[in-house]
């Protein structure tokens, strides 16, 4: 089973929790630098090993008139901060292969989006930053499918692979997430994490924009933490209700204390019991 390492955890399966936690998009310098106060403070109190994350460009919004972001100059300006500022790793997308390598720069994990992780070019133009690339499962692929998007990247010489899930489609503007898919992606050799966060969306459920279910964000991510995972990917903000892009999967930065430390908790007993199996 394949262990990551950054410079000061480790992420792995049976390793102690990563959070991927941050803003769903860089609306602005001062909600990013707001957001990412209260994870560092919370995750600093709890001991919790994480990520910032943040997109400079949301490029599949359901309408022409949807925010989109910076761009990624101005994105990746906003990411540095963080990383400066608060001694923490980042993780952003990309869409295009030319972003691989000035986003590589100054994120320590590249994500490719769902939607996008079947696109050769892009793959390969991740791979060869050899930074970790995280790969969201797709909405309409299954499980035993991502072996083959691992591999593309291993062929392009890169076996810093994770793998995130966030729910199957299933009907219409609905998502649903099979926990047999932790056990099935664990089993391909790489960490998992889970994007409880978009795994609450509701898919074109708001006509022009995604509607969400940021009510059941706990139990969900408690049942993604039951399989034991090498951990999760949450979404906050200051005013939910107000935020440019998904603001019903998101919860409030005033949250973010409480959930964690029930979640950490949780991991904490699962990964105590795996060991004494």
């Amino acid at each position: 089973m394949t262990i990551l390492k950054l410079e000061n955890f480790t992420i792995g399966n049976q390793e102690p929790m990563t959070l991927m936690g941050g803003v769903n998009v860089l609306e602005s310098e001062s909600i990013v630098m707001t957001v990412a106060e209260k994870f560092s403070k919370t995750t600093s109190n709890l001991n919790i090993n994480w990520i910032f994350k943040g997109s400079f460009d949301k490029a599949n919004r359901s309408s022409i008139s949807s925010f989109r972001g910076p761009g990624l100059d101005e994105g990746l300006k906003m990411l540095e901060k963080v990383k400066s500022e608060f001694n923490v790793p980042v993780i952003t997308d990309i869409h295009e292969p030319s972003q691989a390598d000035p986003v590589s720069k100054v994120c320590d994990v590249i994500q490719i989006p769902a939607f996008l992780c079947r696109q050769t070019d892009l793959v390969i133009a991740a791979a060869k930053t050899q930074k970790i690339i995280q790969f969201k499962k797709p909405q309409f692929l299954s499980a035993p499918e991502m072996k083959n998007v691992i591999e593309k990247c291993y062929q392009a010489g890169n076996k810093n692979v994770t793998l995130c899930e966030r729910g199957n489609s299933f009907g219409y503007n609905n998502l649903v997430v099979d926990m047999l898919n932790f056990q099935i992606m664990k089993a391909l050799g790489v960490p998992v994490i889970f994007d409880a966060t978009h795994s609450l969306q509701l898919p074109g459920g708001l006509g022009d924009a995604a509607g969400g279910r940021r009510e059941y964000l706990l139990p969900l991510a408690k049942a993604g933490l039951s399989q034991g995972i090498a951990g999760l990917f949450i979404e906050a903000h200051p005013d939910p209700d107000s935020a440019k892009c998904d603001g019903p999967c998101a919860i409030s930065t005033d949250e973010i204390p409480v959930v964690l430390s029930k979640l950490s908790e949780l991991d904490d007993f699962i990964k105590n019991q795996d060991r004494n199996i």
